[in-house]
């Protein structure tokens, strides 16, 4: 399935768009880390949570259960939240 990935995860994958493969969202990532090595660790936690600063958009709908089935043509986005003050 096709994944956009932030800007601020391009130095992993130097693409804004790539292929992954996971029936579930939790067996993406674990994909994206195979073949891009780090790349897990800063979207999901040691506790196997999304990171608080990140969002996961699954066909336009937001996500943040890993545990969350997939499609082989679901489109994936991953998306960087900005805070401020």
């Amino acid at each position: 399935m096709k994944v956009l990935i932030p800007a601020a995860l391009h130095s992993y994958t130097h693409e804004a768009r790539v292929e992954a493969a996971g029936g579930t969202l939790a067996e993406l990532f674990a994909d994206l880390d195979r073949r891009y090595p780090g790349l897990r660790f800063r979207v999901v936690d040691e506790r196997g949570l999304l990171r608080p600063n990140m969002r996961v958009f699954v066909n336009g709908l937001g996500v943040r259960d890993l545990a969350h089935a997939l499609r082989p043509d679901d489109d994936v986005a991953v998306v960087l939240a900005l805070s401020g003050g």
